[in-house]
């Protein structure tokens, strides 16, 4: 099995991890919903599993990590970034900036690191499920790994 570059960052940091696959449908284009729909039957609370979206910000991008069915507040992103407001980054940047395809977007070794926020929801698992860097991959990890790694802040992300 080839690494995406996200689970070579990790096992080159020695953050323990677990891959979790799934079927991804070529057809989805809601990627944390088909996460939560794979997963949820094999035991993992739907609240455990978090997407990551790229935002554009006033300097370039930074990444937002929030819970797979919720909506993305870019007011408190922006205000925990620090930064006086941002918008969903294009696709085609997303890209560019990050080496990963839409939908399959992981806070780990993207090409560049961008400023990182998490929501702070995710403090409350031992274990928080994001992407693996490929669509229907995901990576378990705990939150303060994940947080260590990104130099994230945290904050309540949620509209």
């Amino acid at each position: 099995m080839a690494a995406t570059p996200a689970l070579a960052a990790l096992t080159r940091a020695g953050v323990p991890h677990e891959v979790v696959k799934f079927g991804h449908d070529p057809r989805e284009n809601s990627f944390g919903v088909e996460a939560v729909k794979a997963l949820t039957p094999a035991g993992v609370a739907p609240g455990q599993i978090y997407k990551t979206l790229v935002i554009a910000v006033p300097d370039g991008l930074a990444v937002a990590v929030v819970p797979a069915a919720a909506r993305l507040s870019l007011k408190a992103a922006a205000a925990a970034l620090g930064v006086p407001k941002a918008s969903m980054a294009d696709p085609a940047q997303v890209q560019r900036v990050t080496g990963y395809v839409v939908g399959a977007v992981s806070p780990f070794g993207q090409r560049k690191p961008l400023p990182t926020v998490v929501d702070c929801s995710a403090l409350g698992w031992q274990q928080m499920f994001c992407s693996a860097g490929r669509r229907g991959w995901d990576v378990a990890v705990a939150p303060q790994d994940l947080i260590r790694l990104t130099g994230a802040v945290t904050a309540d992300l949620r509209a």
